[in-house]
């Protein structure tokens, strides 16, 4: 039988967590598509998505939260990265990152994670490739286009979307709450999605 999902799936839905991209699907990410609509819209397979934020969350849980990275270039990923990691406790790195962040020590900005969870491994390609160079763990929110390359753990996600990206991070900080047992319920959580969306 499988488990409740996180949230009502209206929830998915509502805030467009589910909607992947037209075109320049790669293969890594056709295991996670529900269905291609008519229009060519891929649609991601919500309980894949819901999955990979419950093992996310106990992943990222297991690790000294001053040690977890958050990063995400775009924009609309900037609120979202900054909450969650104000509310985790982790650091965050929005906008350009600069190269060297994670390999010189002389940098001003170095910084050692453990764990660094990647908003888009397009755009944040040199985040990516600096954790792999360091040898930590990567969990990556990965869109129908995105490579998969050197993620250790994909969570299938719109992110890209403004509302969806709030709603993940959102849902991804509520459940890493819950695995290190700083809240106990749902309700303990005194966030919404909007809470973590960029202001428009």
């Amino acid at each position: 039988m499988p488990e409740t999902l996180l949230v009502n799936d209206r929830e998915y839905r509502r805030y467009g967590a589910i909607i992947g991209t037209r075109r320049n699907r790669s293969y890594e990410m056709r295991k996670f598509i529900y269905r291609i609509r008519r229009d060519g819209l891929a649609i991601i397979d919500m309980r894949k998505i819901d999955e990979r934020i419950r093992l996310a969350a106990k992943m990222i849980a297991r690790y000294d939260p001053s040690t977890v990275a958050y990063i995400g270039a775009r924009y609309y990923a900037s609120k979202p990265i900054e909450m969650i990691a104000e509310v985790t406790g982790g650091k965050a790195f929005t906008g350009r990152f600069f190269p060297g962040t994670f390999t010189n020590p002389n940098s001003p900005v170095y910084f050692e994670p453990e764990i660094v969870v990647i908003n888009d491994t397009h755009y944040d390609r040199q985040a990516v490739k600096e954790s792999v160079e360091i040898g930590v763990p990567i969990v990556a929110f990965c869109d129908t286009h995105n490579s998969t390359s050197f993620v250790d753990l994909i969570i299938p996600a719109n992110n890209r979307g403004r509302p969806a990206l709030g709603f993940l991070y959102w849902l991804l900080a509520r459940e890493i709450l819950k695995a290190r047992g700083t809240i106990a319920s749902d309700e303990e959580f005194q966030y919404t999605p909007e809470d973590f969306m960029v202001k428009i």
